[in-house]
Order: structure tokens, then sequence, then C-alpha cells
């Protein structure tokens, strides 16, 4: 009952929510349209990047629960909240690798968030599919699941 929490416990309790709705808030903003210093693509050109650069190295950024519901073959799981420069070393060697990131589409941030890291820690040759993984599924491309 807030009436029995003294006025200043209560303002703490007010703020506390306050910061909370405003952190729900930024978290729903979907990602821009493009990062500069990646080249965007769909999962078509997804496709012809496997066949035609071996090397490429695919991060799905998704959180675990999210990566139950299937992932890209071969995609190596790294979400955007474990994304740093340590972590992406022992993925990608070498920071000119052709590397791209998912995550679960185009209102889904976390690939976005993962990808900005990547480029502070110097990475480049960075693809972005921003579809993501319900592109993918829309389109009826075969996954995996664990």
């Amino acid at each position: 009952m807030l009436c029995a929490i003294p006025k200043k416990t209560a303002i703490s309790l007010c703020s506390l929510l306050a910061s909370t709705v405003f952190l729900a808030e930024a978290w729903a903003v979907a990602p821009p349209e493009s990062i500069d210093g990646t080249i965007k693509v769909n999962a078509e050109e997804l496709i012809a990047l496997a066949e035609n650069i071996p090397e490429l190295v695919i991060i799905d950024s998704r959180i675990a629960g999210d990566r139950n519901q299937g992932f890209i073959e071969s995609a190596f799981s790294l979400p955007d909240v474990d994304t740093t420069c340590d972590s992406l070393s022992k993925i990608i060697r070498k920071k000119d690798t052709a590397s791209l990131f998912y995550c679960n589409g185009v209102k889904c941030a976390r690939s976005a968030k993962a990808i900005k890291i990547a480029l502070g820690c110097g990475y480049s040759n960075i693809y972005w599919f921003r579809g993501g993984f319900g592109e993918w599924q829309e389109k009826g491309y075969p996954y995996l699941q664990e």
C-alpha cells in the first residue's frame, strides 16, 4: 500500500519505475535503416555471400531463448549482451574477415548493437542481414534447431 510508504521511499520508487519505463521504451526503438561501415543484405544476398565467400563468419546476435526458435546453419551464437572485442576475436580471427550479423528481424536492435561494437573494435568487411531470422523464415529457407 503506497500510503504506508514514507514519502522519501515513495519518491524513490516512482523514480525507479519511471527509469524502467524509459529503458523499456528505448529498447522498443527499431534499429536504423543502415549502419555506416556495413553492407546491408537480404536473405538471397546472404546465400550468395555464403556460396562465394567460404570464410564468411555468420554471427547470430540473438539471446539463447530466441535461438531456440531456430538459427541459420553455421551461425555462431554471440548475443549482443556478450559481444566484446575479446569475444569477437575468438570467432573472427582477422579484422578484415567477411562477417555477417543478424538477429530476429527489422524491429530487433541486437545485431545493430553488436555491429557497432565490432566496428569500434576495428572490424571491417561487415554485412548486416537486417531482415534477420524473421525474413529467413518468411522466405522458407532452411534452418537448424538445437
